[in-house]
């Protein structure tokens, strides 16, 4: 029941947290560039593609039924009636119509999205960060003026400078990439499940999110990835509620308004995590949450071991090079 109980706590503080959208808000009027950036999201996400779904749902196929019907009773010539590959012939041609409109708009415009919504979401964060006052440049000064080390100076001093710096850099963010890519899949599989199938995809799409809003956070304050995992497995009842609202507000939609939507809510969760404090104030409590049964969950246990498993077909000079820059 403790840990039961510690686990529900941790959870509704993650939950909690996710619901503070006041912050983007405040941090919207701090930034003229953050506010512009959130608002080419709407206008993107929700105007134009939310939009055309709208349109095409409650305009363009209604319009198509009453131009092609499948019912003699909505034709004009009743003549029409004895011919039954009239009727087949319509369906088709509505069938086609419809897949020309999705070709030629919808998946043109679904990847445009995507690719324009995640240069934007780094934007975001970014204007974020510095409407917080916590910009790199903004940490490094008040660090030096209160001549105190902070988390950031201790991993600096840890990582090599120069071009040794900027390998183990990107070696991390290749690796960050193939785990989070796994884990995709991961969450993606578990979906088929019977039964426990529709619990455990929301439970890890939760996990997903909720990492993913927090590494832009992460990344700024240029935390390794081993402390990344470390944290996140450590704290998981915290950002599964952290994660809950996102996933919930698309788990009930088709995959295209599904993602309208969290192309939406996304950069608020981001903005929410970017301004959140609460993971540190838990930090703080580690051992009073581990003396009440919150143990660290391997959460990325099967992604890390198929990312180290594919990493291994690699020739072995770049496998031990990725390698070494993992363990860095």
């Amino acid at each position: 029941m403790e840990r039961l109980k510690s686990g529900c706590i941790l959870w509704f503080e993650g939950l909690k947290e996710a619901c503070c959208l006041h912050r983007v808000v405040i941090l919207c009027l701090r930034s003229n560039s953050l506010l512009l950036r959130t608002g080419q999201c709407f206008l993107l996400n929700g105007f134009i593609f939310l939009g055309s779904i709208f349109l095409l749902n409650s305009v363009v196929i209604p319009a198509l039924w009453l131009i092609l019907p499948d019912q003699c009773s909505h034709l004009v010539s009743h003549q029409l009636c004895d011919l039954a590959t009239t009727f087949k012939f319509y369906s088709f041609l509505r069938l086609a119509l419809i897949q020309l409109f999705y070709v030629l708009w919808f998946y043109p415009l679904y990847v445009f999205s995507i690719v324009l919504s995640t240069i934007w979401y780094n934007d975001i964060a970014k204007y974020g960060y510095a409407a917080m006052g916590r910009s790199k440049f903004t940490v490094d000064k008040v660090s030096s003026q209160n001549n105190a080390p902070t988390t950031q100076d201790a991993y600096q001093a840890k990582k090599p400078s120069g071009l040794g710096g900027v390998m183990i850099g990107i070696g991390e963010q290749v690796y960050s990439i193939l785990l989070l890519s796994v884990f995709f899949l991961e969450v993606y599989a578990t979906g088929f499940i019977p039964y426990i199938g529709k619990v455990l995809n929301f439970l890890l799409l939760s996990w997903m999110y909720a990492y993913y809003c927090f590494e832009y956070k992460w990344n700024f304050n240029e935390v390794a990835l081993d402390r990344r995992l470390d944290y996140f497995e450590s704290y998981w009842p915290f950002f599964a509620g952290f994660g809950s609202p996102c996933v919930l507000a698309i788990f009930f939609f088709s995959p295209l308004v599904g993602y309208g939507i969290m192309a939406i809510l996304f950069p608020l969760f981001v903005l929410t995590a970017t301004g959140s404090e609460a993971e540190q104030e838990i930090s703080f409590e580690k051992y009073k949450w581990r003396a009440a049964g919150v143990e660290r969950l391997p959460i990325f246990y099967v992604a890390n071991n198929v990312s180290m498993w594919i990493l291994s077909l690699l020739p072995l000079e770049k496998r031990d090079r990725m390698q070494d820059m993992k363990a860095q």
